[in-house]
């Protein structure tokens, strides 16, 4: 056996894993980007800001390694608890991530917040990050060339040298898979942290409560929501079925701060609620794979988002 035989490969493909985390200011396009990468709907999505309030994790397989996407509450400055807790869930983030992609959307100038949390990140020395150009299919080839160089310039008055800047839409599908690409040689070396096959390491619990909150707040008028909050309170499996016609029991409270806003999510008649709870029951057995009997209610808890107590009780 000749002494070569036992030397490393170096023309064998590395294979990496580890943990990434897209920040960014609200509605930057976090939870869309982590949906498009894993390719299934993990972390919850909608039009108004500051919906994501738990680090959900998507999981994105690839041959050369496993990225595993951490997906933060968007980092603002905080007039509540709540707003609190969750700048220093973003922190504490950051701070055990192997990468950083910050989101600034084409379609908006470059902002105070934008520039706020440039200034934080630049604290966290040793993370690499990457700067990623959201919702490039809103701008034409003019505006989105001068956002890149703007958010060339941000990175460069605060300390950060971008390991790389990426135009996407994760809307548009393009360059998701260039973000993927670019991520990963950033990662450490190193075997799979998930078992192949898995997505997300959230308790299903907890993501059926998204979906429930994110149907909830389609469509409604802007006093909503940062006031809403779901708590499942139980997910369990009908007895007396046959096994060929599972059936999955979900009861779950909607929490708001005021009768006015329970009003709003009941509806006219309770036409809304109704609504909500169709759309939300399609996307729980979308993700569970088994039918579902969905029984929601409304309730009214006073002031929760500024009140330890409350906060605690809905999981915060």
């Amino acid at each position: 056996m000749s002494p070569m035989s036992d030397r490393p490969n170096p023309s064998a493909p590395v294979h990496r894993s580890g943990f990434a985390c897209f920040v960014g200011r609200p509605n930057a396009g976090k939870s869309t980007l982590t949906n498009a990468l894993v390719g299934t709907k993990v972390a919850i999505t909608s039009g108004r800001p500051q919906t994501t309030r738990h680090t959900v994790r998507g999981i994105v397989h690839r041959p050369d390694g496993q990225l595993v996407l951490v997906d933060t509450p968007g980092l603002h400055k905080p007039r509540t608890l709540l707003g609190q807790r969750l700048n220093d869930l973003v922190r504490a983030t950051w701070a055990e991530v192997d990468v950083i992609g910050f989101c600034i959307p084409a379609d908006q100038k470059v902002g105070p917040g934008d520039r706020f949390i440039a200034a934080e990140l630049a604290e966290s020395k040793r993370t690499p990050k990457v700067a990623i150009v959201t919702k490039t299919d809103l701008v034409d080839q003019q505006t989105l060339v001068q956002q890149l160089l703007a958010v060339q310039k941000m990175g460069e008055d605060v300390g950060i040298e971008w390991a790389e800047i990426i135009p996407v839409s994760a809307v548009g599908d393009s360059q998701v898979t260039l973000v993927a690409d670019l991520l990963m040689p950033l990662l450490p070396a190193g075997p799979s942290l998930y078992p192949d096959g898995e997505l997300t390491d959230e308790p299903e619990m907890v993501m059926a409560a998204e979906l429930i909150r994110e149907a909830a707040l389609e469509g409604v008028r802007d006093e909503l929501p940062h006031s809403l909050a779901v708590v499942i309170e139980e997910m369990i499996p009908r007895e007396d079925r046959p096994a060929d016609k599972p059936l999955l029991d979900v009861h779950a409270n909607l929490y708001v701060e005021r009768p006015s806003q329970k009003a709003i999510v009941i509806g006219h008649k309770g036409a809304r609620l109704k609504d909500v709870g169709t759309r939300a029951r399609k996307q729980i057995e979308a993700l569970l794979g088994t039918p579902v009997y969905l029984d929601l209610h409304v309730k009214v808890a006073k002031d929760w988002q500024r009140d330890p107590k409350q906060l605690r009780k809905l999981g915060f």
